[in-house]
């Protein structure tokens, strides 16, 4: 523990959320526009962010269906997109150990990026769970990514978005979204070969098919690169700390 409070680290908390609300909405405004493209309802606009709420994924399925991809091909695209997820899971479940099975399944569906980054962060500062702190972080990208999807969706009818450049939306913003998720060689070379594969297979056979053969190309890629040399590996004590802190409920 750094001797933070939890009202103290709250603060910081809703500080770095209002930087990210700032831009969920933004953001959220080209899902609705992308979304009308390929003929959602605004029902549909709504229920996928309520439901889905995962930004890349809802992204690369609202393109696919534009493109009349199979539902098998988006259901497996989305499953790729989200992956990461179960990382995201694996790092807060040792705080989350001691609350009810219940409250985690709830907890688990609104586990976004962001909610994980500054829930995480929070845990971190005070050295144990909070469940206020991670509403606070849930509910910073729910309201203003559903109520930018929802005013893009709507605005989107009353503007030409192919005149105003707007076309190149879904592409725009899923480069943004990747960019944020390269750290490391191996995530280089897995985003490299993704795009080296999706643009001419895209080319041949239609974009919905090269999105779906970079997604799954890109990350074999990805892992065929070996590891940095003097990475640390861990122990066997690393490990049993790992597993007795879980047992706790502890970071």
């Amino acid at each position: 523990m750094s001797g933070v409070t939890v009202q103290e680290s709250r603060r910081q908390l809703a500080g770095d959320a209002l930087a990210i609300a700032a831009y969920a909405l933004p953001v959220g405004l080209v899902y609705g526009l992308l979304a009308l493209k390929a003929h959602f309802s605004l029902a549909d606009v709504v229920v996928s962010c309520l439901v889905v709420l995962a930004g890349g994924a809802q992204f690369a399925a609202a393109g696919l269906v534009k493109d009349h991809a199979p539902w098998v091909a988006i259901a497996g695209v989305t499953l790729l997109v989200n992956a990461r997820h179960l990382l995201y899971s694996a790092s807060i479940a040792p705080y989350a150990a001691k609350r009810p099975w219940r409250e985690r399944a709830v907890m688990a569906h609104f586990l976004t990026d962001e909610t994980f980054a500054l829930s995480l962060a929070h845990f971190r500062r005070i050295g144990r769970f909070d469940a206020r702190g991670y509403w606070i972080g849930a509910m910073v990208i729910l309201v203003p990514w559903t109520a930018g999807s929802a005013l893009g969706f709507l605005a989107a009818g009353a503007v030409d978005t192919t005149r105003l450049g707007l076309d190149v939306a879904f592409p725009a913003a899923m480069a943004g979204l990747s960019l944020g998720m390269v750290s490391g060689r191996r995530d280089i070379a897995a985003a490299a070969g993704a795009v080296l594969v999706a643009v001419p297979v895209g080319l041949l056979a239609g974009t919905s098919v090269g999105l779906v053969a970079g997604a799954v190309v890109g990350p074999l890629i990805g892992l065929a690169v070996p590891a940095r040399p003097g990475q640390p590996v861990a122990s066997a004590e690393t490990v049993d700390a790992t597993e007795r802190a879980a047992e706790e409920g502890l970071p």
